[in-house]
């Protein structure tokens, strides 16, 4: 399916949809998640934990989304986070240099490239304004960072950009008081907030966004001792190498030198088998290494997993070696202490990062499961059972005879134990049809004759087999279909 296909999808079925929509002077780049959005969230976020976090062992805080402005000076955001950005002399519209030499021009420039670079492909190109055919001023960097005002003498403080620096700053005390060992990795789920200066595409580029990052602090003369490495050795990756995508083992590719040691490798691997298990098509998905002028400033060496979709490669993981800068920045700042014992060796610990973006990989989750039964005329959602929104509907054939209300039992049996759907109007089919549109893996439908023997159908999305099962089965057989792996 392409995007016009999932945007009608969320939209008609309540999954994701502009925010203040209602009013005129609603702002771009804001989105909220309806039920059954909220609902595959959820269940996204319950298999990252439990393919990443708990696997690994790691710690989870929830920190604060509003930081002193010395995080930032530390962090470098206020001084490197920005975008270029060019202006028409004529009518005064602002433009994204990069974006709009990529649409206009077909040429891709590194948004941390030199402004005199924008300056020079618009020139050689003659791209002028889109709205009135003016000139554009010099390129300038514009910082992303959203400003607030604490208290009533305005203190400056801000937004985060990003879910790490509250992990970077609140490492010490973590590593104290949950008796830490390295390597540790600690993360976080939560807002973020970017001052987007062309927000497009509903959740692929937001200016308030979610985020599930990963920091995990290490020893860096230590990266190629890591014992669990043996647990994703014969883990695949796809990586790309020039112009093509090769597929290699994580044990090949530190080999090889394509990746830098086993403890970057252990991670990528880590990441694959989650994305394997959310239903994305893995054989459109990669491992790109970026290039010196499109890695973030913090980092030293840098993989972005990205997934081709109907509007091109889409980056849903940012994979930084983030070295010590961090806590080096914050240490210095702060004139606190960031190194830790590791056995007897005092360590100031580098950082790997593994920061996800929820948002574009809910959109490509649902772009890949996405299909359009033409033979039986229906639209299906093909998503894995343990993160479809709704398991199971429960259906009455008919509302008269006594059928609504043996539904409505059934229901009440199952429904605190699985999300749950009661149907009582319209055709069967029509019905059968939402739930195969949202995503529904089962549904049981009570007919005349479960007053007779107590059996109900249940039926399956994917291929709508039906088989008549017993009531007392119903509980058992759902929950070992929507297990999670």
């Amino acid at each position: 399916m392409n995007y016009e296909s999932v945007m009608k999808l969320a939209l008609e079925r309540a999954f994701y949809f502009p925010s203040c929509e209602v009013y005129g002077d609603a702002q771009a780049g804001f989105w909220e998640y309806g039920p059954t959005g909220v609902s595959v969230k959820n269940k996204f976020l319950e298999l990252w934990r439990r393919e990443l976090v708990r696997r690994d062992r790691m710690l989870e805080i929830d920190g604060s989304q509003i930081m002193s402005k010395s995080v930032f000076e530390a962090s470098g955001h206020l001084g490197n986070f920005a975008d270029p950005i060019i202006k028409c002399k004529k009518c005064g519209l602002t433009f994204r240099a990069d974006k709009l030499i990529s649409e206009i021009a077909n040429v891709e420039i590194p948004e941390s490239a030199d402004l005199e670079d924008f300056d020079k492909m618009i020139q050689e190109k003659n791209i002028v304004c889109t709205k009135c055919k003016g000139e554009f001023e010099s390129a300038k960097k514009f910082n992303m960072m959203f400003r607030v005002g604490i208290g009533p003498e305005d203190e400056e403080a801000y937004l985060r950009p990003e879910t790490c620096q509250s992990i970077f700053v609140d490492f010490p005390r973590l590593f104290k008081t949950m008796r830490g060992k390295l390597p540790l990795g600690i993360a976080q789920v939560g807002k973020s907030f970017r001052n987007e200066i062309a927000p497009r595409q509903s959740l692929l580029r937001l200016r308030e966004f979610y985020q599930a990052e990963i920091e995990v602090f290490c020893n860096p003369g230590k990266l190629n001792e890591l014992d669990k490495f043996s647990e994703i050795e014969n883990t695949t990756l796809r990586i790309q190498i020039s112009d093509d995508i090769q597929v290699m083992t994580c044990k090949e590719a530190v080999e090889k030198g394509v990746i830098p040691n086993k403890f970057v490798a252990y991670y990528l691997g880590l990441l694959t088998e989650f994305y394997k298990k959310t239903g994305i098509d893995m054989e459109k998905s990669r491992f790109r290494k970026l290039g010196e002028k499109e890695k973030a400033f913090y980092a030293d060496v840098a993989f972005d997993f990205e997934v081709n979709t109907t509007i091109g490669w889409l980056e849903l993981v940012a994979c930084n070696y983030r070295s010590d800068y961090d806590l080096s920045s914050h240490a210095k700042k702060s004139k606190e202490k960031f190194e830790v014992m590791d056995n007897d060796e005092k360590v100031l610990p580098h950082v790997f990062e593994i920061s996800m973006g929820i948002d574009r990989s809910l959109y490509t989750i649902l772009e890949h499961s996405l299909k359009e039964d033409k033979e039986n005329e229906r639209m299906v959602l093909s998503i894995k059972p343990y993160l479809a929104p709704t398991h199971v509907g429960v259906l009455s054939l008919v509302k008269k005879d006594g059928l609504s209300e043996k539904t409505d039992e059934i229901y009440r049996l199952i429904r605190t134990k699985f999300d749950s759907f009661l149907d009582h109007s319209g055709a069967i089919g029509r019905r059968y049809r939402r739930l195969d549109e949202i995503g529904a893996p089962f549904a049981i439908t009570v007919d005349h004759q479960t007053k007779e023997d107590n059996t109900v159908t249940i039926r399956r999305r994917d291929d709508m087999a039906q088989e008549r099962v017993n009531i007392s089965e119903l509980e058992s057989i759902l929950a070992k279909e929507t297990a999670y792996p």
